[in-house]
């Protein structure tokens, strides 16, 4: 867990700073340390604009923008599109923020904007956005974790001696230096690389000699260790396994500073926030309390508010029909005609109530399929190891004469710590890797469906969604004359729909693409699928409508997934634990199996 620190704020003031209202582009200060701004690798010509007015005291530690916009634009879209317009943005220090809305909504691009300073944060405000993956380099992955400790020390001195700077932010800077000190650094680095699933001797092993979803929790670490006064965290559990998220969940819930969280993970955002951020009609509207408590609050506010636009509603028709039936007769009604005109009209100028609008959620579906009589996939005595390399000429076997086998109304959920071979596992299902001994039988007719983190790199960026799907299926085009509706409602049925069909690619968040993705595998009438951590940049209630569309699938499942709460709504389900090269039944429910994990990770800290 973090250490415990001394909670002391700067001084705060209702004192306006200078307003900022010129829109800013990706500009990158050099006084700027590099962790603060992580600039985006990506070539794509999509440019953002930021406005908004800081109002909050510029010395003080908690943050309040008025006026506060975001816009997205590029050469291939035909107009700017407002992802915030006009609205208050609030980060009151030591607070833990989930940000949720809908795919598309404007999330990471928010969390860009505040990652680059794109509006005038005061310099004392650290701010760290995770994004992207440690490089590939010859530093070992401890030393990668703290070769951040110079830059952090400068900047952190650079404030110190700063006149501005009040007494009570000395103190804490003084404190934080003191925490920088190599008897207290390297200790604290290779603690939460342990966390994050490295062992002592992974800790060792140069960076450019893990994968990319490895050198993620590098840079991840990198982000917990540096501590800064603001912590961006977008989907940070997208490459972790169970374990591991749990892990995290408990670390952060004890962290210090202020969060801002983008998460699919419903028990990760109750278990870790304080507040909810909720990004709807390109407003910000914030909400006290964990999701559960923002769902609760949500369902009461709307519930009233419908209560009093209903209300208003029927007000305003029966003073219409009053004014249409009596405007012309007698002096008396006339004039009493004329005073519920008025009546109206200072209503109408005051403002009335806003029509509740529910979420624009899709429903997932997958095709049904024909049945096919099992056994449709078969493990017999099946053991693997992967292919020997000069660092070990002789691998060790990875699993060892397995029997298990897969039909058409299997639901099955793959749990274990990271390394045990989920995912292997479900390669080998796939065939795409073979084994060293024993046989892998697949039914004759046997359509496979393989989700894997990895597809949307698959996609072609510069091509439009409806043109990369044609490319994927030219016989829907060559074999029927509405070939293009087919695809536009094949995909539209995926949320894909509008300007976005025909916008390139690369304008898309990735929860659209992860959901083009899902379009095209549905299309190809998979007999079974394989989801390999299918959650990834999906938001919340898309996540719920996978669930759904799976317990109405009518062929086979097997999912590996970080996400709890999407393997307890899938019903009739098996969880098989992969471990120490076996697969065994878990007979308890995922819950138990959480609660499992947390007391073995409580015992190991002790």
């Amino acid at each position: 867990m973090p250490p415990k620190k001394n909670n002391k704020k700067g001084g705060k003031s209702n004192t306006p700073s200078p307003a900022s209202t010129t829109p800013t582009k990706v500009d990158y200060d050099s006084d700027d340390e590099n962790h603060e701004l992580q600039q985006d690798a990506s070539t794509t010509t999509l440019h953002i604009s930021a406005t908004g007015n800081l109002v909050s005291h510029p010395l003080s530690m908690d943050l309040k923008f008025e006026h506060f916009s975001i816009s997205i634009s590029s050469p291939q879209l035909s107009a700017s599109v407002d992802l915030i317009d006009d609205t208050e943005f609030c980060l009151n220090r030591g607070v833990k923020y989930g940000l949720i809305g809908l795919n598309g909504s404007g999330k990471s691009t928010l969390l860009k904007v505040l990652g680059r300073r794109m509006i005038p944060i005061p310099k004392q405000i650290s701010i760290y956005h995770l994004q992207g993956e440690a490089k590939p380099t010859d530093m070992s992955a401890l030393d990668y974790v703290l070769s951040s400790v110079d830059k952090e020390r400068k900047r952190l001195e650079k404030e110190l001696n700063d006149p501005k700077t009040t007494t009570e932010r000395q103190e804490l800077i003084m404190d934080k230096l003191e925490e920088l000190d190599p008897e207290w650094t390297k200790p604290k680095a290779a603690k939460l690389l342990h966390g994050l699933g490295f062992t002592p001797q992974m800790q060792l092993k140069a960076t450019k000699d893990f994968s990319g979803g490895w050198r993620m929790r590098i840079k991840l670490a990198e982000a917990l260790f540096i501590e800064p006064d603001v912590l961006l965290l977008d989907e940070p559990t997208n490459h972790l396994d169970l374990e591991t998220c749990v892990w995290l969940e408990m670390y952060l819930k004890e962290y210090e500073n202020s969060l801002i969280i983008i998460s699919h993970s419903q028990d990760f955002l109750n278990n870790v926030c304080t507040s909810i951020i909720h990004l709807k009609d390109q407003r910000l509207t914030y909400y006290g309390g964990n999701y559960d408590t923002y769902c609760k609050t949500r369902e009461e506010l709307e519930v009233n508010q419908m209560k009093r636009y209903q209300s208003e509603q029927d007000d305003i028709s029966r003073m219409k029909e009053y004014i249409a039936k009596f405007g012309q007769t007698s002096i008396k009604m006339s004039r009493q005609a004329k005073s519920k005109e008025k009546q109206l009209e200072k209503m109408m100028r005051s403002g009335l109530t806003e029509k509740v609008t529910a979420d624009k959620i899709f429903k997932f579906t997958f095709p049904d399929v024909p049945k096919l009589p099992p056994p449709v996939l078969q493990f017999n005595e099946v053991s693997f190891h992967y292919p020997a390399t000069e660092i070990m000429p002789e691998p060790p076997l990875l699993f060892s004469k397995l029997s298990l086998g897969v039909d058409m109304d299997s639901r099955i959920a793959l749990v274990g710590p990271n390394g045990a071979g989920k995912s292997t596992l479900m390669k080998l299902m796939v065939k795409q890797l073979k084994p060293v001994s024993g046989d892998i039988n697949l039914h004759s007719h046997l359509k496979i469906g393989h989700y894997h983190q990895h597809l949307t790199e698959q996609l072609d960026e510069d091509m439009t969604p409806l043109e990369w799907m044609f490319k994927e299926f030219p016989d829907l085009i060559e074999n029927n004359s509405n070939g293009t509706e087919m695809m536009r409602a094949a995909i539209g049925t995926y949320g894909i729909s509008g300007t976005r069909q025909t916008a390139p690619i690369k304008c898309l968040s990735d929860g659209l693409k992860s959901r083009l993705i899902f379009a095209w595998l549905a299309l190809k009438k998979p007999f079974i699928l394989f989801l390999d951590e299918p959650t990834n940049h999906l938001d919340i209630e898309t996540i719920d409508s996978l669930a759904e569309a799976i317990n109405c699938y009518s062929g086979g499942v097997v999912l590996v997934s970080h996400d709890f709460r999407l393997i307890d709504k899938i019903e009739n389900k098996q969880i098989w634990q992969v471990e120490k090269g076996t697969v065994k039944i878990y007979k308890d429910n995922i819950d138990a199996y959480k609660k499992k994990l947390i007391k073995e990770i409580r015992e190991a800290s002790k």
